[in-house]
């Protein structure tokens, strides 16, 4: 199977994307695994695959993959780069966009200078739909780990987070404390592990390492989640900027009942094909 296909980036978070629209795409994870190879594919955390919509409402549905070939519901920096890329493929011309995931329908507005503001939806903070094996909703909660205890917030914006606070992010062993967390047994569907330090109540920084994937350079999505859980722990106000290792986020969360609305760029990287 050849493709064409749109490397793209946000804030260092990368895709491939794939316009299975105008042409005729059968992904399976073994294929994605092969285009997000960094060595012998094109190389990705993600690849992103944008289809016709099957509700009337919406534009557009699209579907996400991890480099290691899993199908996730959500990706707040992906879903940025969608909204680019189907204006620059010209598969529309709207500046808001209603696109279709696994994980619910995303409000998307691009900007004029392609920054795009992405109405993540409600934060979900139920251990059962998240899913995380707790008695009842709290703030926080105590984790195990094989050789000390963290305490986490458990989100979701469409895949689950947990994000803990720590003194210096820059120093804190993400790579050693970040997999036991994606797969402790209290995630069935494993994790994203979020590492946050607040620097005041407007600005974070923020590392995450992503299930199925690593540590990335951003997550938009791990962003969204911190926030909420800074703001539920009453350190943080209602617009935030986060610091991420490729760049810069702002999120802004008004309280319960309120959606999570992200703003940040998206850029082409190259074009090309590949047979696959």
């Amino acid at each position: 199977m050849r493709l064409r296909f749109t490397k793209m980036q946000g804030i260092g978070n990368d895709f491939v994307m794939v316009d299975a629209i105008s042409q005729k795409v059968n992904m399976t994870p073994e294929r994605a695994r092969a285009l997000a190879d960094r060595h012998f594919g094109v190389g990705c955390d993600q690849v992103l695959i944008v289809e016709a919509p099957s509700h009337p409402d919406a534009d557009f549905r699209y579907r996400i993959f991890n480099n290691d070939g899993s199908e996730v519901e959500n990706c707040g920096n992906g879903a940025r780069c969608f909204a680019v890329f189907v204006r620059q493929r010209q598969l529309t011309a709207k500046n808001d966009i209603v696109a279709e995931t696994a994980a619910g329908k995303l409000l998307l507005k691009v900007q004029d200078n392609n920054d795009v503001t992405v109405n993540m939806g409600l934060p979900c903070l139920n251990p059962k739909d998240i899913p995380f094996d707790a008695e009842r909703e709290q703030n926080t909660y105590p984790l195990q780990l094989s050789d000390s205890e963290l305490m986490i917030s458990a989100v979701s914006m469409g895949n689950p987070h947990a994000v803990t606070v720590v003194e210096n992010v820059a120093d804190y062993p993400v790579l050693t404390v970040g997999p036991q967390v994606e797969r402790h047994a209290r995630f069935p569907r494993r994790v994203n592990a979020g590492f946050m330090e607040i620097i005041d109540r407007q600005h974070i920084k923020l590392r995450v390492f992503e299930r199925g994937v690593g540590e990335t350079l951003a997550c938009g999505t791990g962003a969204c989640a911190a926030v909420v859980s800074g703001i539920l722990r009453g350190e943080l106000d209602s617009q935030v900027e986060v610091s991420l290792s490729g760049g810069l986020l702002r999120i802004q969360w008004e309280g319960e009942g309120k959606p999570v609305m992200m703003t940040g760029p998206a850029t082409s990287v190259f074009h090309g094909q590949i047979k696959v």
